[in-house]
């Protein structure tokens, strides 16, 4: 697959590579399939369908290698996506999204690590100032591995998500270039 220079550098992390695209990746984001616990998490409710199509694969593919900020997360072989979306030169900011597909690699650690490998990027190699992102209220895991990772709590928007028939808060966090550099100098951080 041909990926244009301007397009992000590969991540590289312990136990993990942040990468872009590459042939087979269709193949294997159609067998990870759409796990129901992981869905709900991201907003899907009881009627999304539980497979996964080979065109949603090969969309999902384009996307990623379409977009200027994204990489696939790769553990011996794809296991989800983490993007810098809304990349504001300007005002030196961008939002931030994580989603790991396979259900056994959920609550080890690795999305904080992937989420501080990309804060670094950000802050480092991009020069931003601020990194925000948004996560339902009830996703307590991804809000522990967002805090974690230094992001704060900013805020709550009531009632923005409907799901299943029910309404479910959003939750606002943020994360400041200096915050991160404060948390990465602190004895004992890595």
């Amino acid at each position: 697959m041909n990926v244009s220079s301007d397009t992000p550098p590969d991540l590289h992390g312990i136990g993990f590579v942040l990468r872009r695209p590459r042939d087979g990746d269709a193949e294997s984001r159609l067998r990870l399939g759409r796990h129901p616990e992981i869905y709900r998490m991201f907003g899907a409710g009881r009627s999304l369908p539980g497979l996964f199509s080979h065109g949603e694969a090969t969309s999902w593919v384009a996307r990623i290698a379409g977009h200027p900020a994204a990489w696939i997360i790769d553990q011996g072989g794809l296991i989800g996506e983490v993007r810098l979306d809304s990349i504001n030169h300007q005002d030196r900011r961008a939002s931030f999204a994580i989603g790991i597909f396979d259900p056994q690699l959920l609550g080890k650690g690795l999305g904080t690590a992937v989420t501080k490998r990309v804060l670094a990027y950000a802050f480092d190699e991009l020069a931003l100032h601020r990194v925000s992102l948004r996560v339902l209220a009830f996703n307590e895991r991804a809000i522990a591995a967002y805090r974690k990772s230094g992001f704060s709590i900013e805020g709550r928007e009531r009632e923005s998500a409907l799901i299943d028939g029910e309404w479910h808060d959003d939750i606002m966090m943020g994360i400041l270039a200096a915050e991160f550099d404060a948390r990465r100098d602190a004895p004992g951080n890595e």
